[in-house]
């Protein structure tokens, strides 16, 4: 078996094991999520982290993180010995735009009609200008941001807003009321509906190890950095999330 299908393997095994820290959470984002006055699990306002799961949650956050140190995280430098950064990018690149119904559809549903149009200008002008979403020209030629809904965003925006933390196998940090929305987020698919599952299945590999890859550096410095790691990534996950639900 070549190296590639190897790392390709060892992906599929892994799938979604990644997302046991959420990607926009580095280090410098877990020191400014737990101020100085403040105990970590706790949200803004002093009270704790709704986690009544914790007795599940943290071993099945341990099975995670193991398996992303001995397998994920050997896979994603494997991957980096192939794909240089520039390529990861543009993959990337392709795989966001591909994301556009479940940002779009979440816009509308939460009234943020301003961002659902600039969904709907970037996946136009990317799929084109953009060699098919490969290069975010929206974004550095015309200054167009992206919008960042799902689902669960749109749950919270209609009033439910506390949800039990939860960890499960092979998934990222969720609360049940994400993990709701997570299902509905994955409807919006649109290559779920024209391709076999095998084919979804790789693409999502691809995505999972190429973040992974892409995020080697970063995941490093919060595991160097953060002394109680399961605490760390609960409390910037759901402070992250109350703050995406109010903007």
């Amino acid at each position: 078996m070549s190296r590639p299908a190897m790392v390709l393997m060892a992906g599929v095994v892994a799938l979604g094991v990644v997302g046991w820290f959420p990607a926009e959470t580095s280090a410098q984002r877990v020191e400014e999520t737990v101020a100085p006055d403040m105990k970590l699990g706790q949200t803004d306002d002093g009270t704790a982290d709704y986690d009544p799961w914790e007795d599940f949650n943290d071993p099945v956050f341990e099975f995670n993180y193991k398996l992303d140190r001995y397998l994920v995280k050997p896979a994603a430098k494997g991957y980096n010995l192939f794909i240089g950064d520039g390529e990861k990018q543009l993959i990337g690149n392709v795989f966001d735009n591909v994301a556009f119904p479940k940002r779009f559809v979440n816009s509308l549903l939460q009234g943020k009609f301003g961002g659902a149009g600039r969904e709907l200008s970037r996946f136009l002008i990317n799929s084109t200008l953009g060699g098919a979403g490969m290069t975010d020209v929206a974004k550095y030629q015309f200054g167009i941001e992206k919008s960042d809904e799902d689902t669960g965003q749109t749950f919270g925006v209609y009033g439910w807003e506390k949800s039990r933390y939860l960890v499960l196998p092979l998934l990222p940090p969720l609360t049940v009321r994400d993990g709701v929305g997570y299902v509905f987020d994955l409807a919006l698919d649109p290559i779920s509906y024209f391709v076999p599952f095998y084919y979804s299945l790789g693409r999502n590999v691809e995505d999972r190890v190429n973040d992974r890859a892409l995020n080697i550096e970063t995941f490093q410095a919060v595991e160097e950095g953060t002394l109680d790691l399961y605490s760390a990534v609960r409390n910037a996950y759901l402070k992250k999330r109350e703050k995406q639900i109010k903007e």
